[in-house]
């Protein structure tokens, strides 16, 4: 092999330092939103349940705005799709819960190193669905007990009841949104400014021909 012909070779070889994203990182976001989230549901259901003496209660934290009280959800985020029937319905979300992590892990294992919304995103939404899986797992259900409402004429309007993993799903989506928006702001992805568009300009019209004679 010619001395050019190992340039070349070199030249064509991937580099060395092509960047993996951190799976140490990801493993620790995810652990500690989902151990938060956990521990936050164990806390409810031994304060609030009422499971030592029959009867479960609430903890005003913010008078006529924020509560904690216990609730189980058999539904999604939000109740949804609670009213399906109990056979259908806890296979359905274990399947759409397992199906999430594994898209999550997929898609970090891609991001580039520019990305560090989607690299915080990712690992939220992580922790909050491996928490809800864990619930779905051991009750069926998830473990729901934030309520936000504000009164208004003498009634009660209630946001949906959620929990810590619900607060990191969204926080994780939300970054995965910026991320989004900022990569339209870049050429491909690649962290290089997109040019401004050149502004338009009139052609001049052409000159009329000049009568027989005249020139």
């Amino acid at each position: 092999m010619t001395g050019q012909d190992a340039e070349e070779t070199r030249a064509e070889a991937p580099p060395n330092d092509a960047y993996r994203p951190s799976l140490l990182f990801l493993a620790v976001v995810t652990v500690v939103s989902a151990a938060a989230d956990l521990a936050s549901k164990g806390w409810a259901k031994a304060a609030l349940s009422g499971a030592d003496k029959g009867r479960a209660k609430s903890i005003e934290v913010i008078k006529d705005h924020f509560d904690f009280i216990y609730t189980l959800n058999p539904g999604g985020a939000w109740s949804f799709l609670r009213s399906l029937p109990e056979n259908l319905r806890r296979p359905f979300f274990l399947f759409v819960s397992s199906a999430a992590i594994v898209f999550i892990v997929s898609v970090y294992r891609r991001i580039h190193r520019d990305q560090w919304a989607m690299r915080w995103g990712l690992p939220l939404a992580l922790g909050g669905a491996v928490g809800n899986l864990v619930d779905r797992i051991r009750y069926g259900s998830v473990i729901d007990f934030i309520d936000f409402y504000v009164i208004r004429n003498g009634r009660e309007i209630h946001w949906p009841t959620f929990n810590v993993a619900d607060i990191a799903i969204v926080a994780g989506v939300l970054l995965m949104a910026l991320d989004t928006f900022l990569s339209r702001k870049t050429r491909g992805g690649s962290g290089e400014p997109v040019p401004p568009a050149e502004p338009l300009t009139a052609s001049p019209a052409p000159e009329a021909p000049l009568p027989p004679g005249e020139a």
